[in-house]
């Protein structure tokens, strides 16, 4: 199975006891005690309440994403309304966290999914035991990946896409992984899974950029006839362009930078400002902290503003 295929599988059911439905009569087996050995998210909720079914997945989603650190337990208030009355729930989706036997925290209404993933990694600090979080798992992908271990990096997204198969996060960041592998068709096929909704992401547009400026390249002819025809005549600035294109492909950035910013001093309206467009593509594939883009940016903005 390709990393693509692992990373397109469903996500898996959680374990039995990690999301579960209570009563009047298990709460305290089910919330009280269970929250001595993790916390425990109490879940309130109705059959006729719109905002809990908007809720409802993503706490789920969350709680698997956790793995094992944080349980869920859903309690419907129709069926069971005395627990939710001694504890002053009045209105719902209503969700407490109970950690050490009593409420520690909570949130009332249809919050978005972000902030039930803060809430959750918040609630989970320092929690030992049970797989690493989503969050977790990207933060080592990332790492891996700065350190030039594309194949490695690779693999924990996948396993971010086995658990959470819309993961965005984790999509880009393969993707990235197959264009520093050299697999651009890869990486445009998981690219097109992204939703419609998510294009505009930043790690997404990054990937993007890169699969574009591949593209571009694969047109180009060789760096040594290139740099031949800008040596033979220094204001062909579409040699020039196209030899900039070239050596980032070749991983030489600062090279690639140095000849636009010098289209760009040269003739700044050169094919529709085309230099600078192509040196923003460049630092959007970099990413803004890199030291090529950080650089670049700097020099850019000297000649601008010059």
């Amino acid at each position: 199975m390709t990393i693509i295929e692992q990373g397109s599988a469903a996500a898996p059911q959680a374990a039995p006891d990690l999301i579960k439905d209570t009563t009047t009569q298990s709460f305290v087996r089910d919330v009280i005690e269970e929250s001595k050995r993790q916390p425990v998210l109490i879940d309130f909720w109705a059959p006729w309440c719109g905002p809990c079914r908007q809720l409802t997945p993503m706490l789920e989603k969350a709680v698997r994403a956790a793995g094992g650190k944080v349980k869920l337990v859903k309690m419907n208030i129709d069926e069971h309304p005395s627990i939710p009355g001694q504890m002053g729930i009045q209105s719902i989706p209503a969700v407490i966290a109970f950690v050490d036997g009593r409420p520690a925290d909570g949130f009332m209404g249809a919050v978005p999914e972000s902030q039930v993933a803060t809430f959750i990694e918040k609630l989970t600090a320092g929690v030992p035991g049970g797989a690493p979080s989503a969050a977790e798992l990207l933060q080592e992908a990332e790492a891996v990946l700065a350190e030039g271990d594309p194949a490695t990096a690779g693999a924990i997204y996948a396993e971010v896409l086995q658990a959470d198969a819309a993961n965005v996060e984790a999509m880009a960041g393969l993707a990235r992984c197959y264009m520093q592998s050299g697999a651009v068709d890869q990486a445009k096929q998981l690219l097109d899974q992204v939703p419609e909704n998510r294009r505009e992401d930043a790690a997404v547009k990054a990937v993007q950029a890169m699969i574009d400026l591949a593209e571009q390249a694969e047109q180009l002819g060789p760096i040594a006839e290139l740099e031949q025809k800008v040596a033979a005549d220094p204001l062909d600035h579409q040699a020039r362009f196209d030899l900039a294109t070239a050596l980032n492909a070749a991983g030489r950035r600062d090279e690639a930078t140095a000849h636009l910013l010098e289209i760009v001093k040269r003739d700044r309206k050169w094919n529709e400002d085309g230099a600078r467009k192509q040196l923003v593509q460049l630092f959007e594939a970099w990413g803004p902290t890199d030291d090529a883009t950080v650089e670049g940016r700097k020099r850019l903005s000297t000649i601008l503003f010059a």
